[in-house]
């Protein structure tokens, strides 16, 4: 009887244990997770604060008579599918996260084109409300960056607790997934090739 309390016991402690191993597991890929998508909301904040500026310099432009409506229609569609993708954040697939990255490509090399057109046009570059709007767009493009980084890092994070063994038995059972990050669009790390002959 005496040997059947003590194994009883020792079970109970074993129990006990694993039950707050599994807890504390629990917890803190839960508390990863939310950071995680805290983190992908300032992102797409970030891409919000954008197409915003975007909408206002594209109201800029449409004052000059003569600008090529081409490239400013291609602004106007690349910004619509832009704000149209979006992500839930407790949905960040590889397959979402690689659609929200080629809307916001779109965007960007539509901006791009659009930057390179403004340079024929003086009165745009002496306009005082293009200037500002140009100079907080430049600041956001380095938010977003600011913004890509941090949500990466808080991924890599919640991807390690729920990776490492022995917690990578528990993220199954929980149902904790590898999250995507986000990555370079592809090309970026070659230079891009930019003509600056007008004539």
């Amino acid at each position: 009887m005496k040997k059947g309390l003590i194994a009883l016991i020792i079970i109970g402690v074993i129990a006990f244990g694993l039950y707050r191993w599994g807890v504390g597991f629990n917890n803190k890929a839960v508390e990863l997770e939310a950071d995680a998508k805290t983190a992908w909301s300032n992102v797409e904040s970030s891409y919000q604060r954008r197409n915003d500026l975007i909408g206002n310099l594209v109201k800029t432009v449409q004052g000059a008579a003569d600008f090529e409506r081409g490239t400013l229609t291609d602004v106007i569609e690349a910004r619509a599918k832009a704000t149209s993708t979006t992500i839930d954040a407790g949905n960040l697939t590889p397959q979402n996260m690689e659609a929200f990255q080629q809307a916001q490509s779109g965007l960007t090399g539509a901006l791009s084109k659009l930057m390179v057109v403004v340079e024929r046009y003086p009165e745009l570059k002496a306009n005082q409300n293009f200037l500002e709007l140009q100079s907080q767009l430049e600041g956001t493009e380095n938010r977003i960056n600011v913004a890509r980084d941090r949500f990466n890092e808080k991924v890599n994070l919640y991807d390690v607790h729920t990776s490492k063994f022995p917690g990578k038995l528990l993220a199954g059972m929980f149902g904790f997934e590898e999250m995507a990050r986000y990555s370079a669009d592809p090309g970026s790390q070659n230079a891009p090739d930019v003509d600056f002959d007008f004539q």
